[in-house]
């Protein structure tokens, strides 16, 4: 059992405000626990399991948040976004003022799973490539697909740099799995996070990627009745893993 939290500590924590403000809300009556409005900003909860209600939202409270994006296009994977908006703006405020920040990046016209945390340690493990955590990406490609470009891709190639950037030695990339899931569909796994991976490795295969869409993050799947924008509570890390 974990150690007993004040509530005012405990929404302070969750991303509800400045101590003072928490205390406001439920010296106002505004929070819930079990059912009951508790109006005392000292009563003290266990924090294992605890949820509760502010304004008719139900929280369950998370030492550490972990949430899952169905990220549209059109936004983009940073706090201080350059020409589109930010995809912290699809979160509800207390995960902004508790600080997530995405699992890596997608590009703003990519769409698909993207993982954002507070979690330090978690960022780090999870976007690492010793750790070897496969990330799944749909690429639709602008010609037909063969099974050379595949073998090409499994066996490694070079990433040439973006017209306009700065040039850099060569990099050598190689995807975990490729298969052609349609004409011109490319399924890539990957276990790396590199400046417009996908987009260059199929590029150095003599194809183009017309639109890029990640269905899966290590295990974690895209829920099919996620809809673009929307998010959701990721309830372990473990989730990630397969665990």
């Amino acid at each position: 059992m974990s150690k007993p939290q004040r509530l005012d500590q405990i929404l302070f924590s969750q991303g509800f405000g400045t101590r003072r403000l928490c205390a406001g809300l439920i010296h106002h009556g505004e929070v819930q626990v079990n059912g009951e409005v508790v109006d005392d900003p000292w009563a003290e909860f266990d924090t294992a399991g605890l949820s509760f209600e502010i304004g008719g939202v139900t929280w369950p409270y998370f030492e550490k948040a972990l949430v899952l994006l169905n990220k549209p296009a059109g936004y983009e994977c940073s706090q201080k976004p350059k020409h589109h908006p930010s995809v912290m703006s699809l979160l509800p405020a207390p995960l902004r003022e508790r600080g997530v920040q995405p699992i890596g990046r997608l590009d703003e016209d990519t769409t698909g799973l993207l993982l954002l945390t507070d979690d330090g340690t978690l960022i780090h493990k999870l976007t690492s490539p010793k750790h070897h955590v496969p990330k799944v990406y749909e690429a639709r490609c602008k010609h037909p697909l063969t099974t050379a470009m595949v073998e090409q891709l499994l066996a490694g190639v070079e990433l040439k740099e973006p017209e306009g950037k700065f040039q850099r030695p060569p990099e050598i990339s190689k995807a975990e799995g490729a298969e052609i899931a349609d004409e011109t569909l490319l399924r890539l796994t990957l276990v790396e996070g590199k400046y417009h991976q996908v987009k260059r490795m199929v590029a150095a295969v003599g194809n183009r990627v017309e639109a890029l869409h990640r269905p899966q993050f290590g295990a974690l799947k895209l829920p099919q009745d996620l809809k673009p924008g929307e998010w959701r509570w990721v309830s372990s890390p473990a989730d990630v893993w397969g665990q």
